[in-house]
């Protein structure tokens, strides 16, 4: 499936809340003298908390900074007179102070901010002040409204008038709300309508209560209480979801009727920009649909909303066009009618042209706009420095036409704030606009040498704010240029920002932006790096995993590397918690152990400080299913129920299988048994059902996950006993001893004994028609029959039997009485060795009168007596082996050769062995030999390899010697075959090499009379290179370093003999003068700093013995490695090549005392000392 992934730049979104800018007036620096501009002030319709301080807004700019004033109600408002109001410092807001007393309602009013300085005053809206106000509900007396069931009724709220007004709901006087409808709904001016009433509605009272916005109280009016009159008595449960309701209730079906708005027609106005809200509440049996419709044409697309059940329309932010004829249309199954409501839209003023700050230079023309619409048309007031400006001094480079005021050659001092006043019924609209008239050179007011850095291909803007009077010109180069960048690929505005529709690589480098006016330039640089997108060109996939699986979740990133990148990841849209299961890698993310609480939503979000990607996939976990849940059981039958479930939630793995289980409380209370097993697809069953069973059920549900936990256990229901259906089976009869026969067989379950009191009747005849039966009655599923002879055939039945009967007759079993251990041995053993390991038997089968039971086999027992060879240790293990049946021969084989035999022979039965009959003698010839036990290679140097081997394990005769065969091999290439044949007694043979680099295969047989035995092979260990051997030869036969090596041997021979003088004077060794090591704190030498010296190398290894010379004793056999060439005077290197020769052999011994450990030679004390 493909990800679902969104690409966006934070340039791109800083572009798009620019874009405003672009076309924005010019901004006056702060430090340039400019008359007051009101920057912050409150709302026009004003209502505060009567328990809050009050403040009300007003700040504005200006240089000099501007002097605050107000008017309350149009007249001067002091307020340095009234100690509870005071003004915040350089600024205009008024604040109210009521911590020592006051009333809130004192200062209710119409204020006005005037802010003043040397160049002109300016003026804020009109802030109409009131206090909220939340008075409470008026006592009244409430009577019980009777009322006719199927009438209509509606209940008045008239809460009282708040500021602003309340929250409207109803509910009981217990506080629970009243449940709503399209029968029972509130309308918007807060009445309770019942389009018809019913007997529940008189079950509880109805109290309408007001919620205030600012002090948060609820205002409850006094309850109604209903008496609803019915002409037919019932109860709650008979009214419910009754199809038939009204008829069997004896009320009259009825049109629908208005209860508001009246009439068949009405009328609305509403403003432009809010929203309009129309209603329709009718009355009828049964409660009536609303529909709405709009003469003429369709409800507005995009903007309209149904609510309260259809009874109400809304369209948010009516516009002129949606003024027209609406009517809603009431139907049920009576009849219809419909209402007709005129929209007229009206429009307090809205801009059309607002008017701006306008800056000119001296001699300079200007104008000031200010247009503005409405419904009906708004007129148009002029104002200057906050007085009409029909009243203000005369001003010649002024004109005054309409919604325009035309500046021509205006002068340094005719700086002025006017303000444009657009008013109909509705509303108005108060706008401020300043005329400064300034001589400045022009400025840059951008930081200098910007940097901006832009992801490639998207849009991007340089900056460059600019000011000056008259308004300079900009212009913009690139790298130094002399052209004009505007047009193609870029386009610049008159707030001076270059913009670029598409930034390229190209477009990389250093912009100089250049103001101009008469006055003289400014210029600033801004250098542009076009950087590489941010991309994930391998994203997360929706995946469907098991729970318990370790999902993979992909996120592969490319990206700008200048620019330093962050890879968060996100479920559902939230920022996700790595725990010890998340493991966030760099290219994905790793869920161990997925449960069911990581499904949902993963973004992965690649990110830099220019632009960011991400990519969405859902991940779905697969979880075993919920238990079902309420069981019942219906159609109760003797022998069959309904068992019906409510599946639980498949958790997103379709439920296949339902396992419906059963326990019973009488053979095996608490534990349950599978009954049957039903598809996915269905909730009910028939189950199937024994008679004299106490069930309970319950139902397991089954999906590819896995089996949810069982349900609930179901009520439990009771069958009715019966006799038996069917009788045991399994029934068999075998003794245990020889003068008895147990029989025994698989007793009935809970599901198939029908009835109390189970019990067996067995009976039992020896194996003759004639015979008469035996018969005993038990409970457990075994009798045992005595006193019966040896091994005779019996007839069996087992029948099962209750309170309410017995089963049919049962079937006929053969059993057999006990056995006794055979009376006779064969006869006639006779011996035929086949070859030097098997020989063959044959023998007298015994009379089948003397075997005294079931036949089973023969049994050949034989031994290995001794060994043809002299002084050869044998174990004389008894062996058998088995011929089973009736038979009278057989072979024995995996005899060793050249051994003396016993053997003697017996028949079995089921209770064992018979007699044994005569023990028979007989040899083993010669064979092949077994190889020899081991085979030593040695090279003691170039020139030859000792070999040394053992004899064989099992010579199996007469050994008459070893034959040798090798070859010699380098790689893949091997040499002739080479054989050399030794006496008996001889175990070695030195070979002398011929190459002094290729290595050797040896094998090695053993024989005797018959021949060849097991071959051992053995490979000589590799060697060096050819070129570094000749090299160590050459090296090693040079005086200089025969030489050297003696210098070095009487260095360390010195050395050891000042070592052992020191140990002989006080057999401790300084360590901490000589090691940096940190000892062991539980160490007893730690405290004065030292500690018994020994070689490590000379400590006994674990598992060896020392002797009483001290030398060290292996507990293994003498097959040492040295043994196998990989030790003692030939030394390998870990790749096996031959150092031997140029090492040598580090023989130490143990002395007791204070004897020092000596080297053999200088040079092993070299190897010693490092």
């Amino acid at each position: 499936m493909v990800m679902r992934r969104h690409h966006l730049t934070c340039a791109g979104i800083a572009f798009a809340l620019y874009l405003h800018h672009l076309v924005s007036t010019i901004e006056v620096p702060l430090d340039l003298p400019q008359p007051p501009t009101i920057t912050k002030q409150s709302v026009k319709d004003y209502i505060v908390d009567p328990r809050d301080n009050i403040f009300i807004e007003c700040e504005a700019k200006g240089n000099p900074v501007p002097i605050f004033s107000w008017t309350r109600n149009g007249k001067f408002f002091n307020v340095a007179k009234d100690p509870k109001v005071s003004m915040r410092r350089r600024s205009g807001t008024l604040v109210i102070d009521f911590h020592s007393g006051g009333r809130p309602e004192d200062y209710e009013g119409e204020y006005q901010c005037f802010a003043r300085n040397d160049y002109g005053t300016a003026l804020s809206s009109k802030i109409h002040l009131q206090v909220s106000k939340s008075p409470l509900w008026p006592k009244e007396k409430v009577d019980v409204i009777e009322v006719d069931e199927g009438a209509p009724l509606s209940l008045q709220c008239n809460p009282p008038p708040g500021l602003p007004s309340p929250v409207i709901f109803w509910m009981s006087s217990s506080m629970e709300p009243i449940h709503q409808d399209k029968r029972v709904s509130q309308g918007q001016n807060g009445d309770l309508y019942f389009s018809n009433v019913m007997l529940q509605d008189a079950q509880t009272d109805y109290s309408c209560n007001a919620r205030f916005h600012f002090t948060h109280t609820i205002q409850q009016k006094n309850p109604y209480t209903l008496k609803v009159k019915t002409k037919k008595p019932h109860n709650e449960t008979s009214l419910r979801n009754h199809t038939a309701m009204y008829s069997a209730r004896g009320i009259t079906e009825t049109t629908p009727s208005f209860m508001y708005p009246y009439g068949t027609s009405s009328s609305q106005m509403v403003l432009r920009g809010e929203d309009l809200l129309l209603e329709c509440i009718a009355s009828g049996v049964p409660a009536p649909d609303i529909m709405w419709y709009k003469k003429g044409g369709e409800l507005p697309v995009g903007k309209t909303k149904l609510e309260n059940f259809n009874k109400a329309l809304r369209i948010s932010n009516v516009s002129e066009e949606d003024s027209g004829e609406y009517f809603c249309l009431a139907s049920n199954k009576m009849g219809s009618i419909r209402h007709t409501i005129s929209v007229r839209v009206k429009a307090a003023p809205y801009w059309l042209d607002e008017p701006q700050n306008l800056i000119l230079a001296p001699g300079e023309d200007g104008r000031l706009v200010c247009r503005a619409n409405g419904n009906p048309k708004p007129a148009i007031q002029w104002l200057v420095n906050g007085e009409p400006i029909e009243g203000s001094p005369p001003n010649p480079s002024r004109e005054v036409a309409g919604d325009t005021i035309v500046f021509r050659d205006t002068q340094i001092g005719s700086s002025a704030v006017y303000q444009c006043n657009a008013s109909n019924e509705h509303g108005y609209l108060l706008a401020n606009a300043f005329v400064s008239v300034l001589d400045v050179p022009p400025r840059i007011l951008a930081p200098r040498n910007q940097l901006i850095k832009v992801i490639q291909n998207n849009r991007t803007r340089l900056d460059c704010p600019f000011f000056g009077s008259p308004i300079p010109t900009l212009r913009w180069f690139k790298n130094g240029q002399g052209n004009t960048l505007d047009g193609g690929n870029y386009k610049a505005h008159e707030n001076g920002s270059l913009e670029m529709e598409m930034a390229r690589k190209e477009d990389q480098g250093i912009y100089t932006c250049v103001a101009t006016n008469i006055l003289g330039k400014a210029e600033a640089q801004v250098r542009l790096e076009v950087k590489d997108p941010t991309r994930i060109v391998r994203g997360p996939e929706d995946q469907v995993v098991k729970r318990g699986s370790m999902p993979r979740l992909h996120c592969r990133v490319k990206h700008d590397p200048t620019l330093k990148l962050t890879v968060t990841w996100l479920k559902d849209d939230a920022p996700l918690y790595m725990g010890n299961r998340m493991k966030k890698e760099d290219d994905g993310l790793t869920i161990y152990g997925v449960a069911e609480k990581d499904q949902g939503d993963y973004t992965c979000v690649a990110s830099t400080e220019l632009d960011k990607d991400s990519a969405k996939a859902y991940l779905t976990v697969l979880e075993r299913p919920d238990r079902p849940q309420d069981l019942e059981l219906t159609d109760l039958a003797e022998r069959s129920v309904r068992l019906t479930w409510i599946p639980g939630d498949d958790n997103n793995s379709p439920i296949t299988d339902y396992i419906v289980q059963f326990e019973e409380d009488r053979f095996q209370p608490g534990m349950w048994h599978n009954h049957s097993r039903y598809p996915g697809s269905v909730n009910s069953a028939i189950l199937s059902l024994s008679p004299y069973v106490n069930y309970q059920f319950r139902v397991i549900a089954v999906n590819d996950v896995g089996s949810s936990l069982p349900s609930m256990p179901s009520e439990r229901y009771q069958t009715n006993g019966a006799r038996p259906e069917i009788n045991p089976t399994g029934v068999q009869g075998a003794g245990t001893q020889k003068n008895n026969m147990e029989i025994t067989w698989t007793p009935l379950n809970a599901t198939q004994a029908y009835g109390p009191n189970l019990r067996y009747i067995v009976r039992w005849r020896r194996r003759d028609p004639r015979g008469s039966w035996y018969n005993e009655t038990v409970k457990a599923p075994r009798h045992v029959v005595w006193n019966t002879p040896i091994y005779v055939p019996y007839e069996i039945k087992v029948q099962a039997e209750n309170d309410f009967g017995r089963a049919p007759e049962p079937d006929t079993y053969i059993g057999y009485s006990g056995e006794d251990y055979p009376k006779a041995a064969p006869t006639d053993v006779r011996i035929r060795v086949l070859n030097s390991t098997a020989i063959a038997l044959t023998w007298t089968r015994v009379h089948l009168d003397t075997i005294q039971g079931q036949l089973k086999e023969y049994r050949a027992y034989f031994w290995r007596d001794s060994s043809l060879l002299k002084n050869l240790w044998v174990s004389k293990k008894r062996q058998y082996v088995s011929f089973p049946g009736d038979r009278n021969r057989g072979i024995v084989s995996r005899l060793f050769p050249y051994s003396n035999y016993k053997l003697e022979m017996v028949v079995t039965n089921g209770r064992g062995d018979g007699p044994r009959s005569e023990v028979k003698e007989f040899p083993t010839p010669e064979g092949v030999p077994s190889s020899p036990r081991y085979l030593r290679i040695r090279q003691p140097n170039l020139e030859s390899i000792n070999l040394e081997w053992d004899h064989p394990e099992h010579p199996n005769g007469v050994l008459t010697g070893y034959s040798l065969r090798y070859q010699a091999f380098n790689g893949s290439k091997t040499g002739r075959t080479l054989v050399e044949n030794f006496s008996p007694n001889q175990t070695k043979f030195t070979l002398q090499r011929t190459d002094p680099i290729s290595r050797y295969r040896f094998f090695l047989r053993a024989r005797t009379q018959v021949g060849e035995g097991e071959t051992l092979v053995e490979e000589s260990p590799a060697l060096l290179n050819e070129a570094y051997t000749k090299n160590h030869v050459d090296i090693a036969t040079q005086g200089w370093f025969i030489g050297l090596m003696c210098a070095i041997a009487l260095l360390v021979l010195i050395l050891l003999i000042v070592c052992f003088i020191k140990r002989s004077r006080g057999g401790k060794y300084p360590v901490r003068d000589n090691k940096d090591e940190h000892l062991n704190p539980e160490d007893k030498n730690v405290e004065d700093g030292s500690f018994d010296y020994s070689d490590e190398d000379n400590k006994p290894l674990p598992n060896s013995q020392t002797s009483l010379d001290g030398t060290i004793k292996q507990q293994e056999s003498d097959d040492s490695l040295v043994d196998y060439g990989e030790g003692g005077e030939g030394q390998f290197n870990e790749d096996g090549s031959f150092i031997g020769q140029y090492t040598v052999k580090k023989d130490k011994e143990e002395t007791e005392g204070n004897e020092s450990s000596e080297a053999t030679s200088p040079v092993n004390a070299i190897y010693s000392l490092a």
